[in-house]
């Protein structure tokens, strides 16, 4: 981990993902990369590239020059390495292409929490990130002045196209050196005999070399229940989910798990996309 992408529209939920993010790239010796995307009219883009003259375009790009410094003054960020960028794009998918170009290892995003996550960072602009990015997502919801996991949630159906989302959970757990716990959540429309679900979930943990994981096989109504009561029960520090990219959050696990997941956990949730 040693590259952090920060999406910011400098609110206090941003804030809270930043102050995350700077105790993550102090405790890994990584850097991070503050982007703040202008969302101005094609026009008006033109005119910040030297095509026109245009001093409400020039005004937003000088004010966010203003808020960069006042962001870069903070205390928690003195020794990390912070590199500052405005980019003029209309479309949120864009943070993929800057995932690319930077070689970004995680995007660490804020939260309005459970109002939905409609209401995530400007409107719908997290749901958006976490449906394209090919990069892990961590969204904050809350402030974390000491952000610590120990204990580790990753859920999942353990079908074979979540056995890369599965390497990359154990791959931050020993980054965390967290315990993972490994959960399958059985519903009454969609049952596993306990024997048929741990032989699933071994045939990931068989592969891996990560020791320190235990296995939860958990009864539920649904599935984003039983994640939220099994990680409540343990009171777990990270949940880890897997999404199926541009098909939406909505269709993790195979099936049709609702974003209500994402908008009622009050705990930080991870993405990962298969």
């Amino acid at each position: 981990m040693k590259k952090i992408l920060v999406p910011t529209d400098f609110s206090e939920q941003a804030e809270n993902a930043l102050k995350v993010a700077a105790q993550l790239a102090r405790e890994y010796d990584a850097e991070i990369y503050l982007l703040h995307l202008l969302e101005l009219p094609l026009h008006q883009i033109d005119a910040l590239s030297g095509h026109s003259d245009l001093p409400e375009a020039m005004f937003f790009m000088k004010l966010a020059q203003k808020r960069f410094q006042d962001v870069l003054a903070k205390e928690y960020l003195e020794g990390i390495t912070v590199n500052e960028t405005v980019e003029f794009h209309q479309s949120f998918s864009h943070i993929v292409d800057v995932c690319e170009e930077k070689k970004i290892d995680l995007i660490v995003m804020g939260s309005h929490g459970v109002s939905g996550i409609k209401e995530m960072f400007i409107g719908s602009n997290t749901e958006k990130v976490v449906r394209t990015a090919t990069v892990p997502v961590l969204v904050i919801k809350k402030p974390h002045d000491h952000f610590e996991v120990n204990d580790f949630v990753f859920a999942s159906d353990f079908n074979k196209d979540s056995a890369e989302t599965y390497k990359q959970a154990a791959f931050l757990a020993s980054s965390f050196n967290a315990q993972l716990h490994l959960v399958m959540v059985n519903t009454p429309n969609n049952f596993l005999t306990t024997a048929e679900a741990n032989k699933r979930i071994a045939m990931f943990t068989d592969d891996s070399d990560y020791e320190n994981y235990s296995v939860t096989i958990y009864n539920d109504e649904t599935v984003e229940t039983g994640i939220l009561n099994f990680s409540q029960s343990i009171d777990a520090d990270l949940i880890g989910i897997s999404t199926h990219g541009r098909q939406g959050i909505a269709h993790f696990f195979n099936g049709s798990i609702s974003e209500d997941l994402v908008n009622h956990a009050e705990r930080p949730v991870v993405t990962f996309r298969i």
